[in-house]
């Protein structure tokens, strides 16, 4: 379990990006240059030079995952749909769908956990929504670090009625079976919720639209360009097999919600499942799960704070059996990670894309989890350290693990039009 890069080495070094994972990543070391052979007799050619013997990469220590949420535990059949957020003091709050089966539509809650020791150890669940009636599904959350409200986090859901899910649910938005998009907010550091508003008009088409989710995983804080401070929560929107993808902003932490336009497609598949990263030119990178796409993500690019996007294109890099994947900008380098299975069509043996050019490429690839790997969240845990909240064998038990990237972003960052 080694680093795998698709682009020379050297080259990366040169852009300042060298990195070491503790759980299944290492960087590969130049190989060494052998000296020239001085002649012997000035009459006589060179002796060739011994062939240069590249260095092994070093053997990384593989930490055992850290169960979060397991099936059967807390009176909860199914634990699935992670999403991560780290608060400003460092406190990390886990959320999952606490569910009576493996169905996606059912009698679903909203659940908590938090850690105070970046993962390695994870408190009392915890109940957030619980809404008789009603399936509760796709958590997304991000929490707000500027203003008047710095410290607040911000939830959404959707809400289904009981039984009656994505192909069930119909346009517009009132009546019985409707998909509804719910917020809600703490001011506690999770500790309690707010009671959840319904801001299904303000985030969703009327019409042809039926179902929507947000992400699942994480919403984003915008940090440069024109709208620092903006919330943006990643959307996706029904009929099923014609989805949809944009943006839902807030600039008032969370009061009021606007919706920008979709992603114009590129007649290959749709776009599903997805999620946002604020590059520190101010735009945003979109990548999403694919359908019918060829088995590679989808991504595309917005300069005016997610109101509209280039179009989706196929990303070569980033392997994807039509499963939701994270994504995560660390700090303020123009360096992600992309979380996903490595299989065009099983969700199995979980990797860590690393882009260190804002999404241009993405030349590594280390190793999270081999074996049964489904949806993830990563989520930044310090400048050079990144954590992934994962659902593992066959979606029984949601798990976490922490990823040391030792050096990261040493050049300046690289902005894209």
């Amino acid at each position: 379990m080694v680093l795998r890069s698709t682009a020379d080495m050297s080259t990366a070094i040169t852009i300042g990006l060298v990195v070491s994972l503790a759980i299944g990543c290492a960087a590969q070391s130049p190989a060494p240059q052998a000296a020239p052979t001085k002649p012997a007799v000035p009459a006589a050619p060179a002796a060739p030079a011994a062939p240069a013997t590249p260095t092994a990469p070093a053997e990384p220590t593989v930490a055992a995952p850290v169960d979060v949420f397991v099936g059967g535990e807390a009176g909860h059949a199914v634990y699935r749909i992670p999403s991560i957020v780290r608060l400003s003091g460092g406190t990390l709050l886990a959320f999952a769908e606490a569910r009576g089966s493996q169905d996606d539509n059912g009698s679903n809650n909203i659940v908590c956990r938090e850690s105070k020791d970046g993962g390695a150890t994870w408190g009392t669940m915890r109940t957030v929504l619980d809404i008789p009636g009603r399936s509760l599904n796709n958590p997304c959350v991000v929490q707000c670090t500027t203003g008047s409200h710095a410290g607040r986090i911000v939830m959404m859901v959707q809400s289904y009625p009981t039984g009656c899910g994505e192909g069930c649910v119909q346009p517009g938005n009132d009546g019985d079976r409707i998909c509804r998009t719910l917020v809600l907010r703490s001011e506690d550091n999770g500790a309690t919720w707010s009671t959840p508003r319904d801001i299904t008009k303000s985030v969703k088409r009327p019409a042809p639209v039926t179902s929507v989710a947000t992400g699942p995983g994480a919403g984003i804080e915008l940090r440069y360009g024109t709208h620092p401070g903006r919330l943006v929560m990643p959307f996706n929107q029904g009929p099923p097999n014609d989805w949809r993808v944009y943006a839902a902003w807030s600039d008032d932490s969370g009061v009021t919600w606007s919706m920008g336009e979709t992603a114009p497609e590129d007649g290959a598949g749709h776009a599903n499942e997805v999620q946002m990263a604020e590059r520190p030119d101010g735009s945003i990178l979109l990548v999403a799960r694919q359908f019918g796409g060829g088995a590679r993500r989808k991504s595309a690019i917005s300069n005016d704070g997610g109101a509209t996007w280039s179009t989706l294109a196929a990303v070569p890099g980033l392997v994807d059996p039509s499963c939701m994947g994270g994504l995560l900008a660390m700090g303020g380098a123009n360096v992600l990670v992309c979380t996903g299975p490595d299989s065009p069509t099983q969700r199995i043996n979980g990797r860590a894309w690393i882009s260190s050019d804002g999404g241009a490429s993405w030349p590594f690839v280390c190793t999270i989890y081999d074996g049964s790997f489904a949806y993830s969240a990563p989520v930044e845990l310090s400048a050079h350290r990144a954590g992934v909240l994962f659902e593992r064998e066959s979606c029984s038990r949601i798990s976490f693990v922490a990823i040391d990237l030792t050096k990261l972003g040493t050049a300046a960052p690289v902005p894209h039009p």
